[in-house]
């Protein structure tokens, strides 16, 4: 058979994985450099370090892997909701203390985000600490409003380079979230997605040091795939 022989030749059925060919292997390497640094400072309690991003939560289900018996289809009852109901996270990773914060005003925009940074700022008291937003270059995050808004409360801002989202901790948040909250689950409403969203978050901000192991950020790039970002 065909798969014997492609077995024998070392070779097994993989799940491709996306390659951002845009990233720029220097700019990446430059960042690692520099978010290295800044852990350093936040060792010394002098910083603290806050990932920053977004992401939609869809009443419907997520598909993923499950358990089954052999020869029957895992089917997961849907409602069929439609695209537009979703939830428009913000979501903000306190690295230096184990805590997560999300918030839910609408689209994602500079007026938002704004209010979403002053917000924070509430959440996650800074101790004295200079608090340092690490986010990607989303539009309402480089524009003058969500700046502004960063001057006002002493925020500094530090941007990941393009095309690196294994380079913040927090989209493990979101998989942790969709796995937890939406995968094989189509909720009955909004409302009920919201309260499950809310209630994930109090649950895993319960044991800090966990939170911390499980959205570990990346200290060292793996030099395979950044050969493959140079070749390509």
């Amino acid at each position: 058979m065909l798969r014997d022989i492609l077995k024998s030749a070392g070779l097994s059925w993989k799940k491709c994985k996306k390659l951002l060919t845009k990233a720029k292997p220097e700019k990446r390497a430059a960042f690692v450099e520099q978010f290295q640094h800044l852990y350093e400072r936040m060792c010394r309690n002098e910083v603290q370090i806050v990932y920053v991003d977004e992401s939609h939560f869809h009443q419907d289900l997520d598909l993923g892997y499950t358990w089954a018996l052999v020869g029957n289809p895992a089917w997961r009852k849907s409602t069929s909701p439609p695209l537009n109901a979703r939830i428009n996270w913000y979501g903000a990773y306190d690295f230096a203390d184990g805590h997560t914060f999300i918030w839910h005003e609408g689209k994602c925009n500079g007026e938002h985000t704004a209010q979403f940074l002053q917000r924070m700022t509430q959440e996650l008291p800074t101790l004295g600490r200079q608090l340092v937003v690490i986010w990607d270059g989303a539009p309402w995050h480089r524009g003058k409003i969500a700046q502004r808004q960063a001057h006002h409360l002493n925020i500094k801002l530090l941007q990941l380079p393009a095309y690196s989202p294994d380079l913040n901790p927090i989209e493990g948040l979101w998989k942790w979230m969709r796995e937890d909250v939406t995968q094989h689950f189509c909720h009955e409403s909004l409302d009920d997605l919201f309260t499950d969203c809310l209630a994930f978050i109090e649950y895993i901000n319960l044991d800090p040091v966990a939170l911390i192991k499980r959205l570990w950020p990346k200290f060292n790039l793996d030099p395979d795939y950044e050969k493959l970002l140079v070749s390509s």
